[in-house]
């Protein structure tokens, strides 16, 4: 089990990436929300002068927000600093789509949209989408160092669903996901990845194909509780991003909240309601993955936290770890809210690699 860490992308602080190298982590991926944090690309090229092993990548690039030659040139160009090193995830957008109003990129176009970019991460030529019509597009000047499509670009796609997730069973070299709550849900996603690579005659080893999902990890002290006030500083941003992302799912698909949602909800619901509607898309992500704004704290619960975060001692953060690997699952990407953030990969450095590295499987 590998152990990677999510970036809200900061431009002024690449020392977390560079900390996160020292430490043993596995892989950075810098997220792509550009009305919450710096552009992720500009942070990637600084990162990418500043380490020298640690993986580079998106964490997600977002497909609705920039064309797919667009995405192929930044991390075509990222890949010319740091060869070897550099991945490129992908989503349609749930947060940065949201933030601004819309939805995110609609499965179909998804799908397109990735059936454009694959050729392109290749340096070769693909349709794309351009104003009314699909057009041939490829880079013209791949040499003299512009940007680097000659070491491989691995793509992994993001998904939460099995048509999504089936979409990186088609065209990834790997799957993004949220944190699986057991490893019979693991064995499900895997069957979602599997279906969509058999609907186009692909034939998927799950040795080679890295699975990876977004999580927030908070080890415990001996006797401290799961919502313990260092434990709610350090995940409770996380946890809250799961009710933002209900909330979203709720009023514009009509989703119903999940069950541990239930006790919550309607007073959750009824302070947003309060908000202008012209506004409310703003107001829901407050905060977003970073801190909980004072008005949320009280819908921050023990049961929310152990819902959304991995949360224990460093002897059940092992052995939970150890079993999702069993199940397929190659690698977690930690997300600390901002403040804690280095303390957060400090402890996992010190409690948790260590295990995790003696007891490989």
């Amino acid at each position: 089990m590998k152990i990677g860490v999510c970036v809200a992308s900061h431009i002024l602080d690449t020392d977390y990436v560079v900390r996160a190298e020292d430490l043993g982590f596995h892989s950075a991926w810098f997220a792509d929300s550009q009305m919450i944090w710096s552009d992720c690309y500009a942070t990637l090229a600084l990162a990418a002068y500043r380490t020298d092993r640690i993986q580079l990548g998106t964490g997600i690039a977002v497909t609705g927000t920039r064309p797919a030659s667009v995405t192929a040139a930044s991390i075509g160009t990222i890949n010319a600093l740091a060869p070897g090193r550099i991945f490129l995830g992908v989503g349609a957008g749930n947060t940065a789509m949201r933030i601004m109003g819309a939805k995110p990129q609609s499965i179909v176009n998804f799908d397109r949209y990735l059936e454009s970019l694959k050729p392109l991460l290749r340096g070769e030529e693909s349709f794309v989408s351009v104003g009314d019509k699909d057009r041939p597009i490829r880079h013209l000047m791949p040499d003299h160092g512009f940007v680097n499509f000659d070491d491989p670009i691995p793509l992994y796609v993001s998904g939460f669903g099995p048509r999504s997730l089936g979409l990186a069973g088609r065209y990834g070299d790997g799957a993004v996901l949220s944190m699986p709550s057991s490893p019979e849900v693991m064995e499900l996603i895997w069957q979602w990845i599997e279906k969509g690579a058999e609907d186009v005659g692909r034939v998927l080893d799950r040795s080679f194909f890295p699975t990876t999902a977004l999580t927030c990890v908070s080890v415990l002290d001996p006797g401290e509780s799961v919502d313990s006030p260092r434990v709610r500083n350090e995940c409770g941003a996380m946890a809250m991003a799961t009710v933002h992302y209900a909330y979203d799912q709720w009023r514009q698909f009509g989703q119903n909240p999940p069950e541990i949602l239930k006790e919550i909800w309607p007073e959750y619901c009824a302070m947003l309601d309060k908000v202008p509607k012209e506004r409310l898309h703003q107001r829901v992500h407050a905060g977003h993955n970073c801190w909980v704004i004072p008005e949320e704290e009280k819908f921050l619960t023990k049961a929310l936290i152990e819902a959304t975060c991995l949360v224990g001692t460093p002897e059940v953060l092992t052995e939970r770890l150890r079993s999702m690997e069993a199940a397929g699952l190659d690698q977690i990407m930690v997300l600390p809210a901002f403040e804690p953030r280095y303390e957060i990969i400090e402890r996992i450095g010190r409690d948790l690699l260590p295990r995790l590295s003696s007891n490989s499987l």
